[in-house]
């Protein structure tokens, strides 16, 4: 009961210092607003990179590996792989699916520009994920003077010599759908062979990761690298809970094991950075070399810890001005009710009554203002998200890993940060409440003003 009464007393000192609390009201929701809205740009980012991540460059999990026919070589190629791919879907719990990714790196030739890109192939017909993420590129997003509207179509990847881009690359190499591109490359063997590949499609761009990826059927690429058909570049793995996945790998390097392959010691890098310590090793044949989808883009974790370190930063200066100002706020309502507070002193609230009257204020205050500005924050992230805003500048892109602006609102964080917000402002206010509380209540109803 006397909590009520405390609560009711604190309700009403906050409406009748109206002015006052309108200010800080304001002042802390633009804060939650801002955090809220940081949080839900962090998230978007994250969720482009898990999603550009698996589709473009890994598999939740990734069974790919290096072959050496002299110790001095190093081939990224897995052999057996029907056999691999088998054992993988055999002995893999919470199995989604699996997908074969096969791996080329070259050069891409046209009339007016060349670029240094992977040449990744694929089987269109297991590949739905793949075209349910890819978004294409209206023409004038990557030809001066383009028709406005998405031309060529990715399925197309079927027909043999065909190639999807995307639209950075596009420009770059001064192409259009229909038109034809040399890819060059060298085969195991160290001989140049070329094909040339006709683009069927151009994509919007994924940010950094869809810089250097090229896609065409897997056909093209044994046929480029002169490679047998039972070889790939990797199995790719998928499961039905992606954060089961550090203990899935762990459970099929061991099944691996038992059957009789080789395994490299885990290494969470891209399997580009391992090739020369690869080719430093005294062995031949095949290794194993199994990894998870983060450490295939681990080169990428700076955008995101960036990005945090940047939040947290600005969010830390942000509740510093936000404390400061609700200190001085309430230091100025204990000196304008002092004789106040000796009169309830006087009539018999004690002195943890009086702290606890000062805290709900500041806490009543902090829960209002929070919720409106988590709110107002959320309703600002749905509709920037809802709008698919376009990144104006590419170097902006390469950091949202996406050229349009993709903000995700996720329940947990929204609550961390009202929870945050709202216990900050409540400290803010804890040593005014206790001086207040310490106010001897006859000197304070001498007080004059």
């Amino acid at each position: 009961m006397r909590s009520l009464i405390l609560f009711q007393i604190a309700l009403r000192n906050l409406i009748q210092a109206r002015r006052r609390t309108g200010v800080l009201f304001i002042a802390v929701a633009t804060v939650t607003a801002m955090l809220v809205l940081l949080q839900a740009m962090s998230q978007g980012i994250n969720d482009n990179l898990v999603t550009a991540a698996t589709t473009l460059s890994a598999g939740q999990i990734n069974v790919a590996g290096f072959y050496k026919a002299t110790p001095g070589s190093a081939a990224p190629i897995v052999t057996n792989a029907a056999e691999i791919r088998k054992i993988v879907e055999e002995n893999t719990p919470g199995l989604d699916y699996t997908l074969v990714r096969h791996r080329s790196w070259g050069k891409a030739v046209s009339e007016t520009g060349t670029v240094q890109a992977g040449l990744s192939g694929i089987i269109p017909a297991e590949e739905s994920r793949f075209f349910d993420t890819l978004q294409l590129a209206k023409e004038s997003a990557y030809v001066e003077g383009g028709r406005d509207e998405i031309i060529g179509d990715p399925r197309q990847l079927s027909e043999p010599h065909t190639m999807v881009v995307f639209a950075n690359q596009a420009k770059k190499l001064g192409v259009r759908v229909g038109d034809v591109v040399t890819f060059k490359t060298e085969t195991q063997v160290g001989r140049a062979n070329t094909l040339d590949l006709k683009i069927v499609a151009v994509a919007k761009d994924l940010g950094l990761l869809s810089s250097f990826s090229f896609f065409t059927q897997r056909e093209t690429v044994l046929e480029l690298g002169q490679l047998d058909p039972d070889t790939t570049g990797a199995v790719w793995v998928y499961l039905k809970d992606i954060n089961n996945a550090p203990e899935v790998m762990a459970h099929l390097r061991e099944v691996l094991q038992s059957k009789g392959y080789r395994l490299m010691d885990y290494n969470p890098n891209p399997f580009f950075f391992k090739f020369e310590d690869v080719q430093g090793e005294d062995w031949t044949g095949q290794k194993l070399d199994l990894t998870l989808w983060k450490d295939e883009v681990s080169f990428l974790s700076w955008v995101i810890i960036a990005f945090d370190t940047v939040t947290w930063f600005l969010t830390t200066i942000l509740v510093a001005i936000i404390t400061i100002g609700i200190m001085n706020a309430m230091w100025q309502s204990v000196r304008e009710r002092t004789r106040e507070i000796g009169t309830m002193r006087a009539v018999g609230m004690s002195r943890v009554q009086t702290l606890w009257l000062f805290l709900f204020e500041a806490l009543l205050l902090g829960l209002f203002s929070t919720v409106a500005g988590a709110a107002g924050g959320v309703l600002v992230a749905l509709a920037v998200d809802a709008a698919d805003v376009h990144a104006p500048i590419e170097a902006m892109a390469s950091i949202l890993l996406s050229d349009s602006i993709h903000l995700s609102v996720k329940p947990g964080t929204v609550l961390t940060a009202i929870v945050f917000l709202t216990g900050f402002t409540g400290l803010s206010a804890l040593w005014p409440a206790i001086r207040a509380a310490l106010l001897q209540p006859v000197k304070a109803l001498a007080h004059i003003e």
